[in-house]
């Protein structure tokens, strides 16, 4: 009986160990001054340190373009993964409309990378 959870232990083994020596070598090795500096007492938040206005840069709008462009990609992705699971099951059926969908994502992919919004001016 054991020996059908013994993967499943040793997956949580790691998983507990594996975290647990980040942050245990985090504080090992940590090169940053340690107890309340100014530095440490100044606001910080999705790395951007708050600071006078005329520090913050806007970011352009390609920035924004790029990050909804890897969303959408990324999400139509995962979609392939339960099509690759019953795709045995689907037969003939499920081969063509896997097709199909590479394809649409492979002409989404060139159309958007011909209208150059990939480009990083």
């Amino acid at each position: 009986m054991l020996s059908n959870w013994l993967p499943f232990l040793i997956y949580g083994l790691f998983a507990a160990v594996i975290p647990a020596s980040m942050i245990a070598f985090s504080f090992l090795f940590a090169t940053r001054p340690r107890g309340r500096t100014r530095q440490r007492l100044i606001p910080f938040e999705s790395g951007v340190s708050a600071g006078a206005p005329s520090q913050h840069r806007r970011f352009t709008v390609s920035f924004y373009l790029t990050a909804m462009l890897f969303i959408l990609f990324d999400i139509e992705i995962v979609f392939l993964y339960p099509l690759a699971i019953q795709l045995k099951a689907l037969g003939w059926f499920g081969l063509v409309e896997f097709l199909t969908f590479i394809a649409i994502l492979v002409v989404a992919y060139v159309y958007v990378w011909r209208k150059g919004a990939l480009e990083w001016h």
